[in-house]
């Protein structure tokens, strides 16, 4: 079993930037496809992007392509999401996530393990 522990998030300006991290431990990291959700009040949890195991294919949600990125570490055993040109619409708790199974990767019922989410506010 995995444990997944977000980091990064935190309260910045339209237009501005984040690193947000996930740390994985107690299981192995090479395993799992990872994938990055988020969830603002009263809205359902959204597929932002999932990464391979191997790091070799990326999936980012249309919503965010071309402003956010998804990658890993497999040494690390860290997978980030980097947030770029911040919209106050992007305000969220933000989870990573963890899945063996086959299936798709945009799909919140796919995914084995989760974080705890790390919260980032988008002020305009």
């Amino acid at each position: 079993q995995v444990q997944l522990v977000e980091s990064g998030g935190g309260l910045v300006q339209a237009g501005g930037s984040l690193r947000l991290s996930c740390a994985a431990s107690g299981g192995s990291f090479r395993w799992y496809v990872m994938g990055w959700f988020r969830q603002a009040p009263g809205k359902e949890r959204e597929f932002i992007g999932s990464i391979s195991k191997d790091g070799g294919y990326r999936r980012h949600a249309d919503s965010v392509k071309d402003r956010f990125i998804i990658s890993r570490d497999n040494y690390k055993t860290t997978v980030y999401l980097q947030l770029n040109s911040l919209k106050p619409e992007d305000t969220a708790v933000y989870y990573c996530a963890a899945k063996t199974s086959i299936g798709d990767s945009a799909a919140v019922g796919n995914y084995d393990y989760w974080g705890q989410g790390t919260q980032v506010t988008v002020s305009s």
